[in-house]
């Protein structure tokens, strides 16, 4: 069956993507040749991008963070439009994303798993109190509440676990759906990547440029950029 055919044949469809899925609107993705992991910094990102580099090294954090992880000006593209579309059609339930970059609810999209959490809110370690994207871009060195407590950005980082409400989420839709497509992501990463195991539906589908493990176990296979694969459906 072809993507198209798929899409008309479902009636409960989840979408389960990466980094892959945003990269089509400017935000680089971490693993690619000329990702994240493959610039020279004076730690590796994965260091800085840890608990323990935010708790020892929060200037240094932010310095990266404001670099590299508040992205201006990106859009939505062809990928997150079409799903919003298809959840608008009553067919897409969930949308569980790895990214933080917000750009799904951008779209129109509703029921979205931010299994990450989103570079969009940020609290402070404190007294709780929220801030948004611009007080953090904004801010110099390390951004403080008006309490004076450090204010952190809401994202889950490495040596961190994931949020429990989260994950059973993702799972439950994930069971409950005829169709998973996988889209944008290596499912290197666990425990997102083991979300795959829990799909006993009808179709699965994975859509990413380069290979990943769970091929084998697919009834499709697109090697392609996400956005202009999704992009030419009709909806």
């Amino acid at each position: 069956m072809t993507l198209q055919e798929i899409i008309d044949d479902s009636k409960s469809i989840v979408f389960f993507g990466g980094a892959g899925v945003s990269t089509e609107s400017g935000i680089p993705d971490f693993r690619s040749v000329d990702g994240l992991y493959n610039q020279k910094y004076d730690y590796p990102p994965e260091t800085i991008l840890s608990h323990t580099f935010f708790m020892n090294k929060t200037e240094e954090f932010y310095k990266f963070y404001r670099d590299k992880m508040l992205i201006k000006g990106a859009k939505p593209n062809k990928a997150h439009l079409t799903l919003a579309r298809l959840e608008e059609k009553g067919k897409l339930k969930a949308v569980i994303t790895q990214n933080i970059d917000g750009l799904h609810q951008a779209a129109g999209s509703k029921n979205v798993i931010e299994l990450h959490g989103s570079t969009l809110r940020n609290y402070c370690t404190d007294c709780g109190r929220f801030y948004g994207i611009d007080y953090v871009a904004a801010s110099e060195g390390v951004p403080r509440c008006e309490c004076g407590g450090i204010v952190k950005p809401d994202v889950v980082l490495y040596e961190e676990m994931l949020d429990d409400n989260a994950i059973r989420s993702a799972v439950s839709y994930i069971s409950k759906a005829d169709t998973l497509i996988v889209g944008g992501t290596s499912l290197n990463v666990y425990p997102a990547a083991g979300f795959v195991n829990y799909f006993g539906g009808k179709h699965l589908v994975i859509i990413n440029k380069a290979p990943t493990p769970a091929d084998s176990g697919a009834e499709l296979v697109i090697n392609a950029p996400i956005g202009e694969v999704l992009g030419g459906l009709k909806i």
